[in-house]
């Protein structure tokens, strides 16, 4: 089926493509952002010199890890801002809002309250977005795709944290309100190797009326 590219780009100009590791977030943020000829920005977790050792020891290495992509991707938005956010489309795989997320997830009490008064001073400067898609998925799926993906680093990722950090997600996003929210549930969707499970979330994104939609197939 086609699909009016030039419609969905006039109605979201800022768009965010969330979920936990292993749902496929990046790779959906790079094609939507390929067929709405718009800018791309993603996380970086390779440039982050302390995640291998997070994964390898948590709580000595949370908090670093946690101020290092926090640093990095409001580095990324006021860069992205000084080029002009708004003159076309964006699309990116993380949100900042949800930094939080994995700071309660992570940090010991005293880590915990230090990042949140660094976050609180950075936090209005992020603009907001037009719409966030949040990929769900069950907790076997996302295992056995951090297990195909054989990222070095994901190898020492115990199932028990990848379980937790589902759970966080989906608490967090229940609250969500601070942007229109598309859920999608994942589990029987391609949107990478499948023209027309692309074509029914481009549908799905046209057609939201309110703040918060709800995707799957069949549904």
């Amino acid at each position: 089926m086609e699909f009016n590219a030039l419609k969905l780009s006039e109605k979201y100009r800022y768009i965010v493509i969330e979920g936990p590791i292993g749902v496929g977030k990046t790779s959906l943020a790079r094609r939507l952002a390929a067929h709405l000829n718009g800018e791309l920005l993603l996380e970086a977790p390779d440039e982050n010199p302390f995640l291998p050792r997070f994964y390898e020891d948590p709580q000595r290495h949370a908090l670093a890890t946690q101020l290092f992509f926090l640093f990095q991707r409001m580095r990324q938005l006021h860069d992205i801002r000084q080029t002009d956010l708004f003159v076309g489309v964006t699309v990116s795989d993380f949100l900042l809002d949800k930094d939080a997320l994995f700071a309660r997830l992570n940090l010991a009490d005293d880590e915990l309250q230090l990042y949140q008064q660094i976050y609180d001073r950075l936090m209005p400067q992020a603009p907001a977005p037009d719409l966030v898609i949040y990929l769900e998925a069950s907790h076997g799926r996302l295992v056995d795709r951090v297990r195909s993906r054989n990222v070095a680093y994901e190898r020492n990722i115990e199932q028990n944290y990848l379980v937790r950090l589902t759970d966080e997600y989906r608490r967090f996003f229940h609250q969500f309100d601070a942007a229109p929210l598309l859920i999608v549930n994942s589990d029987n969707l391609n949107f990478v190797d499948e023209e027309a499970d692309f074509d029914l979330l481009l549908h799905r994104i046209s057609d939201m009326k309110g703040p918060r939609a709800y995707f799957r197939r069949g549904g």
